[in-house]
């Protein structure tokens, strides 16, 4: 998923894995009735650096049934486990003098970069590497503790914590910048499949889920293989008002842009784009203001958005929910799933109908239907969903 901004197995498990990991038809709204999923996002990020295995470890011990590895390419081509292709936010290379040279700009999805990043490294120097925490407000003292996990290795972590706790783990790649990676000429695609095919995983029932902001490389992947797609669904912002806020380059996929493409990513989850989006994906995952929108007040009409908690700031604390939207019903009507992205459990980013409790978000969004969340404290997300 997006960074945040002003506005994201065993073999022999695997058939249980085919449409969810939590099982049983318990009237749940949901497009099968089945529970809905907890994906780790970017492993358990909440409390843990990113996309390191020591991350998605204990988003699976938190009870994720998915864990979440973002993929960039390196200058050999490997697959690893980054939010970003500029990997300066979430590993410690600033700190490493050898690698000092190696800081460029680059432009990526339209936008000019400053950093160091993952194509300009051998996998081999990237493995000298060690991971941060990119928010500041949480926990820094696993910095500089773990390495960067490979793809194959995030999938060999899921098949023996699997094999440990007698469960089906699921593994939830995201193909990063796939318009990017192409211009490079590092496209992600078939490196990915190629790594899934080492495993077997080529079937709708495979415990893997493979997700993309970009819509051509998804409809790639569907010529190529029949493990689940999801088409991400990202926007700028929340306006004041509650209504979404789509400015590049987060207002379509980027490749939609390379192309001239009108449409946007709100584009994709009217009727007509869902219809579409059903021809080459299983499934959505929306930005959740898409599904359940918030606003700000303004009681007094001075124009400024009122401080309803009075702490001095304005923040997601000083906003209040709207009613839903018919994303989730128009999805399932079209016969897709709904993953909604990314929770989060500070008390700034929980709206004030919540009251400071994530518990009190997810069943809200768990009682319109969604199919699975992207949590970055996956331990909340299940508490909410199972109690």
């Amino acid at each position: 998923m997006r960074a945040p901004h002003p506005r994201t197995s065993l073999l022999a498990l695997i058939p249980a894995l085919a449409l969810t990991a939590c099982g049983g038809g318990d009237g749940t709204p949901t497009l099968l009735g089945d529970k809905p999923l907890v994906i780790g996002h970017r492993g358990a990020s909440g409390y843990l650096p990113d996309h390191t295995l020591e991350g998605y470890k204990k988003a699976i011990e938190l009870g994720a049934d998915f864990i979440e590895p973002d993929l960039v390419a390196t200058q050999d081509g490997v697959l690893i486990a980054r939010h970003e292709p500029n990997i300066t936010a979430t590993t410690d290379v600033v700190q490493r003098p050898e690698f000092a040279a190696r800081k460029t700009k680059k432009t990526v999805d339209g936008v000019q970069e400053e950093g160091w990043f993952a194509s300009d490294f051998t996998l081999a120097e990237l493995k000298t590497l060690r991971a941060i925490q990119p928010l500041a407000e949480r926990d820094q003292v696993h910095n500089g503790k773990y390495a960067i996990p490979t793809l194959e290795e995030v999938l060999d972590l899921a098949k023996a914590e699997g094999a440990r706790l007698g469960r089906s783990i699921g593994v939830y790649p995201e193909t990063k910048h796939p318009t990017y990676h192409v211009n490079l000429g590092l496209q992600l695609e078939d490196r990915l499949l190629a790594v899934l095919a080492q495993y077997g995983y080529t079937s709708k029932a495979a415990p893997v889920i493979v997700q993309s902001f970009e819509v051509s490389n998804l409809k790639y992947l569907r010529s190529k293989t029949q493990v689940r797609l999801v088409q991400l669904v990202d926007a700028d912002d929340v306006k004041p008002d509650g209504s979404i806020s789509l400015v590049a380059p987060y207002d379509k996929p980027y490749d939609f842009a390379v192309a001239g493409d009108a449409r946007t990513f709100a584009s994709l989850l009217t009727p007509a784009g869902l219809k579409e989006v059903k021809t080459y994906a299983d499934g959505i995952g929306p930005w959740k203001p898409y599904l359940i929108p918030s606003k700000q007040v303004d009681a007094n009409n001075d124009g400024k958005p009122d401080d309803l908690n009075g702490d001095g700031k304005i923040d997601e604390r000083d906003r209040v929910m709207l009613p839903a939207t018919d994303v989730v019903r128009n999805a399932h009507a079209a016969g897709l799933f709904v993953h909604a992205y990314t929770f989060r459990s500070e008390p700034r980013r929980l709206a004030s109908d919540f009251r400071g409790d994530p518990k009190a978000e997810y069943k809200l969004f768990y009682n319109l239907g969604v199919d699975g969340v992207f949590s970055d404290f996956p331990d909340h997300a299940k508490a909410a969903r199972d109690n």
